[in-house]
């Protein structure tokens, strides 16, 4: 069963956008970016996209 997020929706604080930043120029994957800041997949790739950043695909 896929992991449930109590944070559905919630806005983006500064502190998680600039670790979002960092996590990203590290090379972390979408995965473990998504379970540091407790957010599902898809919101720190859709935030992701906004800012322009990169994420690495693992395959």
């Amino acid at each position: 069963m896929a992991e449930r997020f109590e944070r559905h929706r919630q806005p983006w604080t500064s502190d998680e956008l600039q670790k979002l930043h960092a996590l990203a120029k590290k090379g972390m994957p979408l995965k473990s970016i998504a379970k540091a800041l407790t957010r599902s997949e898809e919101s720190v790739k859709d935030r992701a996209k906004m800012d322009k950043l990169s994420i690495v695909k693992l395959r």
